[in-house]
Formats: C-alpha cells, sequence, structure tokens
C-alpha cells in the first residue's frame, strides 16, 4: 500500500512538471480554422510551442512538483529527447492528495525506480492530441486502451460533458483538466490525479 502510494506520488510530480512546461499553451489545431471553431474548449489563437515538454513544465509554477520528481528521476534528457510523447501531468494539487511522506520517500534516491515506473505510466509515445483520442475512444466503442512507456495500459474514456477520464490499473481514475498544451517535442494534457501502474 505504501509502495503503491509512493508510486502515485512520483508519478503525479513527474506529471506535474511536464504540464507545467506547457500549462500556458493551447494545442494547435490541425491547420484548420474551422477546427478551433468547433472545439469550443480550444483558444480561437493557440500560440506556437516553445521547447520541451520539460522546458514548458519548468515554465509553470504549477508544476514545479512534477519538474522536481523528473530530475530525481533522471528523466530530464529523455523527455528532452526527439519523441514525440504524450504526457498526461498531474497537477500539484494532483500531486497534494498523496501523504507528504510518501513523496518525500519516493524523491529520496532510495525511490527512484518507483518513481521513474510511476512517472513514465504517464507517458504515451507519440503525439496524441484530445481531438486523436476522442476518435479513438469512438473507434473502440466508448475507450480507449493507451500503452505507456512504462509498459503499462490506461483506459481513456469519455464523459457526457466532452472530458476524458483515465482510468489506471488499479481502477482509479483521473479526469483531463487541461488540453492540448504544445510542446516541440510531444503535447501535455494536466490531469487532476496521479494515475498508478498497478
Amino acid at each position: 500500500m505504501n509502495t503503491r502510494i509512493l508510486t502515485l506520488s512520483v508519478a503525479s510530480a513527474a506529471i506535474l512538471g511536464l504540464a507545467a512546461c506547457n500549462s500556458g499553451g493551447e494545442t494547435e489545431a490541425p491547420a484548420a480554422d474551422a477546427a478551433a471553431t468547433d472545439t469550443a474548449a480550444m483558444e480561437p489563437a493557440a500560440p506556437a510551442a516553445t521547447g520541451t515538454v520539460v522546458t514548458v513544465a519548468q515554465g509553470n509554477p504549477d508544476f514545479t512538483t512534477l519538474v522536481s520528481a523528473v530530475q530525481a528521476a533522471e528523466l530530464v534528457e529523455t523527455l528532452n529527447g526527439a519523441g514525440p510523447f504524450t504526457v498526461f501531468a498531474p497537477t500539484n494539487a494532483a500531486f497534494e492528495k498523496i501523504p507528504a511522506a510518501t513523496r518525500e520517500s519516493l524523491m529520496a534516491p532510495a525511490g527512484k525506480a518507483d518513481l521513474t515506473g510511476i512517472l513514465t505510466y504517464h507517458v504515451v509515445p507519440g503525439n496524441v492530441s484530445a481531438a486523436a483520442l476522442a476518435e479513438q475512444i469512438t473507434a473502440g466503442g466508448g475507450q480507449a486502451q493507451l500503452t505507456t512507456v512504462q509498459g503499462g495500459t490506461l483506459t481513456a474514456r469519455a464523459n457526457a460533458d466532452g472530458s476524458i477520464t483515465l482510468t489506471d490499473a488499479a481502477g482509479n481514475t483521473s479526469r483531463v483538466v487541461q488540453a492540448d498544451v504544445a510542446a516541440t517535442n510531444g503535447v501535455i494534457h494536466a490531469i487532476d490525479t496521479v494515475v498508478m501502474p498497478g
């Protein structure tokens, strides 16, 4: 149980950092003004990506915990790579749902392996926009299975209000609270709860 909580805190921190990198940006509409108009949640003019998922997270004070976790797990170089990466990044508030003692344990050198597993469970290979994810959910009859860099699976489902919910291996759920934060090597979707690999 303690390990599971630690894993949650680590994942939350890592994702938060990544989300911070681009929390101020919006995903670019695929070269169609109509797409932006059709999606009420998107801003009309999304700023171009100016940094990697890590850089974008580092520039946002709401993702300081995630950035710290990514640094502790020594994943900065990896996430600054070409990618592309789709990062489901827990906000600082999501990370704070995890007990302080668990967070501290994960951030300690002895917790590096668990932290790495949690953080990479929040990353999916490729650049999956909210629209593309919605299409996958529709094609999957109401849900989409996402294989993470960690090797586990996240299940994405659409809600009646148009938002997307992720269910982790343990059956816990997290909601995407900000989608399509653009980065030069992928996209960040901020989530309200840390997901766990199992």
